[in-house]
């Protein structure tokens, strides 16, 4: 049984990706900072299924937390098989008004974290020639989202950092990929309040976000063995959304 380590899984996309994958033949590990009783009653939840679940607290900001949590991992399950790393933080503002704190904190988070649980996770999988990285970025990353460029920047950064280690880690039997979802229906998307969501949505071609129950069952076939020869992709399930604007420019500067 194939171990996997899931960062920010309490609640959101993290969370209804532990509850997908707690329906195949994984033990899933639960990291949060937090959300410590959202992450205990998902455990919670998962062993009910019959399945292998740990909760462990880690901020991934700090290597130290980290490389903490996955010595425990070590301890229990000899090592993490499968890492996705979907904890993030977000802001909206325009980028004369992001101060150096929030620029760093949103760096510390969405980049440095990713950073910090990669190489905890590649002694154990280079040492057994075999492992899969899933990095959750977002369609800013890809194009940019106005009031949002701090958080473009980190979900761009990862695209590339996505890119750079399939071609390093390939050799080593290591595949690493990307979801890239366009607008999805989470508490943080929420935050931008009811009317903004509208006017998002019709701007999506299919008319609505999307679900975390859809990004989670990408992501099952993402770290499946089905999905074996991918790598160094980043896969956006948008809605639509980047085909719409891309014609909508064209038609703009034609």
């Amino acid at each position: 049984m194939k171990t996997v380590l899931i960062t920010g899984a309490s609640r959101g996309i993290g969370r209804d990706i532990a509850r997908r994958l707690a329906r195949e033949d994984y033990r899933i590990i639960i990291n949060y900072n937090k959300s410590e009783k959202e992450a205990k009653e998902l455990e919670k939840e998962i062993r009910e299924m019959g399945k292998d679940a740990l909760a462990l607290k880690a901020d991934i900001r700090n290597f130290s937390e980290v490389e903490k949590m996955f010595d425990e991992v070590s301890k229990r399950f000899k090592g993490v098989d499968i890492l996705i790393n979907n904890a993030g933080i977000s802001s909206y503002a325009l980028f004369q008004d992001i101060d150096e704190k929030t620029w760093d904190e949103i760096f510390d988070v969405n980049v440095k974290g990713v950073y910090n649980s990669i190489h905890a996770a590649l002694p154990y999988m280079l040492e057994k020639h075999s492992g899969k990285i899933l990095n959750m970025t977002s369609i800013w990353g890809i194009v940019g989202g106005s009031m949002e460029s701090h958080y473009s920047a980190t979900k761009g950064a990862i695209n590339a950092l996505t890119k750079a280690l399939a071609q390093e880690l390939g050799y080593s039997g290591i595949t690493v990929n990307a979801v890239a979802p366009g607008a999805v229906d989470t508490p943080m998307t929420r935050e931008i309040g009811n009317d903004n969501l509208c006017i998002l949505s019709e701007d999506i071609p299919m008319g609505r976000l999307a679900t975390t129950e859809e990004i989670a069952e990408l992501v099952a076939f993402m770290i499946s063995e089905k999905n074996s020869y991918m790598t160094g992709q980043i896969i956006s399930p948008n809605g639509g959304m980047i085909v719409y604007w891309f014609k909508y420019w064209e038609v703009f500067y034609d």
